[in-house]
């Protein structure tokens, strides 16, 4: 049975293709658009999964939507309807769109995937899925459990904000969940509204920014904003939200509660601002907490899959696998709407046949790593740099990887484009920005100089998978660098008195470990372990950067600057690399170094 899944019309529009439960390929559409969180119909993300499988739309047995449009249609009417009259300008606003577009899906569809010219798709082969159906599938089929508790939190899909459940063999249950408008994925983003953020893309930010401030406004937020009862369910106070009916995530009274109004984009953070994202960041994790103890006593289940945006906090999800009830936890990379299309197109195969799910050793769980996008070969490679007049040079790996890793060693910022392109958010190896982590200058010239972003933000580490625990607080893999755990205290350094004082964004450029550029303010870092089964060419490199130095870390950021996608093509790399102030790109075996060109 082969399975397109789609996810779009929101943010982070995506394809995925799954063939017999074994998921081929899968993309967001914006590394093929080049518009950052693209939410368009994902065409050339499709066309991507139809080659990358060689098939086309006669072949496919069933295409499959990760959301159901009436009921996410039926749940703005009802909300419009229940607090009317406010919010009859936005209804107003909406309504077009809905009524021309969104509920009218399966046309949209099909006249989208008409346009690539593969063959024809039949009205009674569109299908559309539960959104957090979906989100739930995307986390539990691949994972390496053979029954495991599951939690989907996001904003809101159809009308459940968080759902909770459990997954044996080839079913998924989902039996309790909390709905619209009480969300804490909607909670986390008015605050992501308030500190000056954009909506679906700066919560990282606020995840970032958590750490250098202090948490004096949890008891505002637990005793006005959010009633969380023991058992881990929650309503918010609406009278302090605007999103139900505005064109806003907060009002004026949210305003007053935190002392100040909406930050404008472009207006410095104040430790007030760092104090507020303290205080959010607190209190999510906290009920993330109570939801999973609930869920644990429950299922008696021992082990964890989650996914949904929330499920993206990598701070929250490591308090969770410190002090939560789970042995382990396995949580979907690309955990937001995109891999929506992977869950869904799981879903309908698993729920279609009586088919097994197969758990092998040979790669450790069913997303491959989350390797399923375009690869391209040292041919297309070379025909590129050619095309661009680039100076270049060849090396065979017996040269390549020391080669590389010296110029890390020396300090040099590296765009690392290798083999097939990553699903999800982050960039895991193959189309990485690298860096020595030992340099006490290296965080601040990634900011500045290579991704021209805030300063504040922390990168993270890539480790040799079986070398973590002696870098980190951890003793589990952490591949999709979805966990946060402490850097070792044998690692730290000691702060003098005056760097103890320091408050702020004050704290930014004070080393704390022997690896100062991924040891973020609160001495912790997002760690990804790198396995040879999933990644041999990065894993080498690691190797490689070891027997020069020692260390067995690197720095891993996305290959991108700010506002941009990730890379995907050879084209967008070497623009990339042109346009920034990195010292050399490593594309396949072809190496450019900046001063040649």
């Amino acid at each position: 049975m082969l399975v397109l899944g789609i996810s779009a019309f929101y943010h982070d529009s995506a394809a995925a293709l799954v063939r017999e439960g074994d998921i081929v390929a899968a993309a967001q559409e914006e590394r093929f658009s080049r518009i950052k969180h693209d939410q368009s119909l994902p065409i050339g993300a499709v066309k991507y999964c139809l080659n990358e499988a060689g098939v086309d739309f006669g072949e496919i047995d069933k295409v499959v939507f990760y959301d159901k449009p009436l009921l996410t249609f039926d749940r703005l009417l009802e909300t419009y309807l229940s607090f009317a009259p406010r919010g009859f300008g936005s209804f107003v606003n909406s309504m077009p769109v809905w009524l021309k577009q969104k509920i009218m899906q399966k046309g949209l569809i099909r006249k989208g995937l008409a346009s690539l010219d593969r063959g024809v798709v039949k009205e009674e082969q569109i299908c559309f899925c539960f959104h957090h159906h979906s989100h739930a599938a995307s986390a539990f089929y691949p994972s390496p459990f053979e029954t495991a508790a599951i939690i989907v939190c996001d904003g809101v899909g159809e009308w459940a904000t968080t759902t909770m459940g459990r997954g044996e063999e080839n079913r998924v249950i989902l039996d309790r969940e909390i709905r619209f408008p009480h969300s804490l994925g909607m909670l986390y983003s008015a605050f992501t509204y308030y500190l000056g953020f954009a909506v679906n893309e700066g919560e990282y930010k606020v995840m970032g920014l958590a750490p250098y401030g202090e948490p004096r406004f949890v008891n505002e937020i637990r005793d006005n904003l959010i009633d969380v009862k023991r058992d881990g369910s929650y309503k918010l106070n609406m009278s302090y939200f605007n999103y139900c009916t505005g064109m806003t995530m907060t009002n004026g009274r949210f305003n007053e509660l935190f002392r100040g109004p909406v930050r404008r984009s472009d207006e410095p953070l104040t430790q007030r601002h760092m104090d507020v994202a303290r205080s959010i960041q607190v209190v999510v994790e906290d009920v993330m907490l109570h939801i999973a103890r609930t869920l644990h006593d429950l299922t008696g289940e021992r082990n964890l899959c989650m996914a949904g945006g929330v499920a993206l906090n990598c701070v929250a999800n490591g308090r969770l696998l410190r002090e939560g009830p789970f042995e382990s936890i396995w949580i979907q990379p690309a955990a937001g709407d995109a891999g929506g299309a992977v869950g869904a197109a799981l879903s309908l195969f698993y729920d279609g046949t009586s088919a097994k799910r197969s758990l092998t050793s040979a790669m450790p769980d069913g997303m491959k790593g989350a390797y399923l996008g375009p690869a391209f070969s040292d041919g297309e490679i070379e025909a590129t740099l050619k095309r661009q007049k680039a100076v270049y040079q060849r090396l065979d790996d017996e040269l390549l990887f020391d080669e590389v890793a010296r110029a890390l060693t020396n300090g040099r910022v590296v765009g690392w484009f290798q083999g097939r392109m990553e699903f999800g958010p982050r960039a895991l190896g193959n189309r990485s920005i690298l860096g020595d982590p030992r340099s006490p200058s290296m965080q601040r010239v990634l900011n500045l100089k290579i991704k021209y972003r805030e300063s504040f933000r922390p990168f993270a580490p890539a480790v040799k998978e079986e070398k973590v625990s002696d870098y980190f607080e951890l003793n589990c893999s952490s591949p999709y660098m979805l966990l946060v755990a402490n850097v070792r205290a044998d690692r730290l350094r000691q702060l003098s008195e005056s760097e103890k004082s320091l408050r702020g964004l004050d704290r930014l450029n004070i080393a704390r470990s022997e690896l100062p550029a991924i040891t973020h303010v609160d001495c912790s870092a997002r760690v990804q372990t790198v396995d040879r089964r999933t990644n041999s060419r990065f894993y080498r490199l690691l190797e490689a950067f070891e027997a020069q130095t020692g260390c067995a870390v690197l720095v891993n950021t996305s290959f991108n600057v700010r506002d941009e996608p990730i890379v995907c093509t050879p084209d967008d790399a070497y623009r990339c690399f042109m346009g920034t102030e990195m010292d050399m790109l490593v594309a396949g075996n072809y190496v450019v170094s900046k001063g040649q060109q």
